[in-house]
This record gives C-alpha cells, sequence and structure tokens, in this order.
C-alpha cells in the first residue's frame, strides 16, 4: 500500500470530511483511554441530569464574570451571550441550545465525556458540531480547573459561535486537522487555537477585547490579558503563531490580537498549510515569552509575573 492510499484509507484526505479520520501509528497525539459508554465519537448518549448544585455553581460562576467581562469582552461575544441567553439560570440544555444556534450559524453543541482525541475534535468541528464537556467544576476547584468542564466549554466558547464569521474559521479549523495529521503536526495546530480560539485578543474601535474562551471563562485571566503589564500583546501572524510554545496551567506570558474575525479567517483558509508544515520543525521555535523582530508588537510585556513564578509561586499577576 503506498502512502497516498494509507491516508485515503484514514480519511485523511476525504474532501466531504464525513468520515472520522484514524491517525497512523506516526501520528504523535497524547493517549487518551475512551470509556466504555461512547463510541468512536465520543459522544456520551445523553447530557447529563444536573443536581441543584450543579446548577448553582453555574449561576454564580456566570455572574461572577459577568461583573469582570463588561468593557473587556469583545462585543461579538457578547452579542452572542445575549442572543443564546446563558444567562437565563443553570446549567443550559444542549438540545435547546443547538436548537437556537443551529437557526443562527448551522452549528450544535454535543456532550463528551471529556478531553477527546485530536482526530475525533477535528472531525466534530469539521462538522460544525462543539464538543462540550458534560461535567461541571466542584467548589474546590471552583477558581480554577485544568481540564475543560461545561461552564468553560458552553459558557467560554458557544457564545461565540453565534457569529457567522469566527463560526466559518471554526470549522475550517477542524478541517485544517486532516492536513496536521497527515504532516505530523498536531501540536502546530493545536498553538493556532491555543492563541485564539483560547487566548486571542481582537483589536476594536474601543479598544483590546478578548474573544478566547480561556479568558473569558475566568476572572483572573479576563482582567491580566488586557491590563498586566507582565505579558506581551503582539498582532497575530499565523505562521509566527504555529511555531511558539505555550502554557497549559497558567496565565499566558503571550497573547496575540486580530483585527477583525475576517482577517482571522482569510489567514487560515488562505495560508497553504502543506507547504508550512513542510517547513516547520517537529518541536516549537519560539518560547511563549519570546519577541522577535518581525513581530509587530502591540506591547512588550515584563514578565514579571512568570519571572515570579507564576500560579505555583502565589504570584501577584501584575
Amino acid at each position: 500500500m503506498t502512502d497516498a492510499d494509507a491516508l485515503t484509507q484514514a480519511g485523511l484526505t476525504h474532501a466531504d470530511f464525513t468520515r472520522l479520520p484514524q491517525p497512523g501509528p506516526g501520528v504523535f497525539a497524547a493517549p487518551l483511554s475512551r470509556p466504555p459508554q461512547v463510541g468512536e465519537d465520543w459522544l456520551e448518549p445523553a447530557q447529563r441530569r444536573y443536581s441543584a448544585e450543579d446548577h448553582r455553581i453555574w449561576d454564580e460562576l456566570y455572574a461572577r464574570q459577568m461583573e469582570v467581562l463588561p468593557g473587556r469582552a469583545a462585543s461579538a461575544f457578547l452579542a452572542g451571550l445575549e442572543r443564546l441567553d446563558l444567562g437565563r439560570g443553570g446549567v443550559p440544555d444542549f438540545a435547546a441550545l443547538s436548537a437556537q444556534l443551529g437557526a443562527l450559524t448551522g452549528w450544535s453543541v454535543v456532550p463528551v465525556p471529556m478531553l477527546i482525541p485530536d482526530h475525533v475534535f477535528f472531525w466534530h468541528l469539521a462538522n460544525r458540531r462543539f464538543p462540550a464537556g458534560n461535567f461541571i467544576r466542584s467548589r474546590e476547584c471552583f477558581d480554577y480547573i485544568q481540564e475543560p468542564d461545561v461552564f468553560h466549554d458552553v459558557f467560554g466558547h458557544v457564545p461565540m459561535l453565534a457569529d457567522p464569521v469566527f463560526a466559518d474559521y471554526m470549522q475550517e479549523y477542524g478541517r485544517a486537522g486532516w492536513k496536521a495529521m497527515r504532516h505530523n503536526r498536531l501540536k502546530a495546530l493545536g498553538a493556532l487555537y491555543w492563541y485564539t480560539v483560547e487566548f486571542g485578543l481582537i483589536l476594536e474601535p474601543g479598544g483590546l477585547r478578548a474573544y478566547g474562551a480561556g479568558i473569558l471563562s475566568g476572572p483572573s485571566e479576563a482582567v491580566f490579558s488586557l491590563e498586566a503589564q507582565s505579558p506581551n500583546r503582539i498582532m497575530l501572524s499565523v505562521d509566527r503563531v504555529m511555531r511558539t510554545d505555550y502554557v497549559i496551567d497558567d496565565l499566558q506570558p503571550s497573547y496575540f490580537v486580530i483585527e477583525s474575525f475576517a482577517e482571522l479567517y482569510h489567514q487560515t483558509v488562505e495560508r497553504d498549510f502543506d507547504r508550512l508544515y513542510r517547513s516547520l520543525p517537529p518541536g516549537f521555535t519560539y518560547a511563549n515569552s519570546a519577541v522577535i523582530d518581525v513581530d509587530d508588537l502591540l506591547h512588550r510585556g515584563t514578565q514579571e509575573y512568570a519571572l515570579r513564578g507564576g500560579r505555583g509561586s502565589g504570584a501577584v499577576p501584575v
């Protein structure tokens, strides 16, 4: 069997993206053990039944964020939050939310038990399905949870899917996963997601605003990303971002800024990723705190927070 035959059999060159791709043994990805109640699509049979305490936790998290986000969240996020009425009380029902979202942009929200494998995640995004964690954090993890829960996924991500251009970007990102697997560059594509969908900033007429779910779902990062002196703020270049390491368990040393979602969409869709992946090394080229000579720099950070030890040291995020 030729390499091309193997890629076709794995679904990595299937143009309509209806087949679940199967990464080959040479593709490096995190090993995840599939729970017995889910199939190869990793979808839960149904959204879980939340307790009264679960619903209270959602409401308290929602209220806390809404004290922080006005004047800091992107206008598209706030508009999506209002259109989907996520503050109506308690954890939203995925079926009702999908009906609303489907009418707006053709997306749906589907329940998954935990973090899911990259190839499955790409497949769902390519088909305009957003996988959301089917659990909510406990009070012991109220301020910080490393694995994304239903609050992070639904409150942080779903309002942006009501914006037509961003919704199209997310689908194109999912489709880009096929090429990342073909070239064994999942980490590079993950960096693009990290610095846009999770921790992206946008330059609006009123100033910098956050659109990344990792910022919008946590009070500390919402302030830190926009107002602190520590982090760099750099205009986005897809090639630059995909060569840049990132930190998953602390506030970011650098944030990347777009001028519009249309710009983000075109930078991604119009880039020849096959050519880019052939030029990328297996690892990252730039540290997450680096400023390089080609950067369009809005703010050079002091990196004080990271240099003092970050979250583990109790450093003040300044």
